[in-house]
């Protein structure tokens, strides 16, 4: 079961053909991003490719139907 990190997302400036690894699960202690929290559990991290240099908002609610950026979910947490 996915855990909520918090309830708000994470604004996140992100680099042109950077990858970054967004926690899926929300054990992560470095939030939005993945520490191996999930090591044990059937849960993965999930690779996300910026395809530009701008400031981005990633989940952090773990609810989002775009993973791994917001979409507004946390409103109904």
């Amino acid at each position: 079961m996915t855990e909520s990190a918090y309830k708000s997302p994470i604004s996140v400036d992100v680099n042109a053909g950077q990858d970054y690894w967004w926690c899926a699960c929300g054990k992560s202690k470095n939030q939005p991003f993945c520490d191996g929290s999930h090591k044990g559990s059937n849960m993965s991290p999930l690779k996300y490719t910026a395809t530009e240099t701008a400031q981005v908002w990633f989940c952090a609610c773990k609810k989002t139907a775009n993973q791994p950026l917001c979409d507004g979910s946390h409103s109904n947490i």
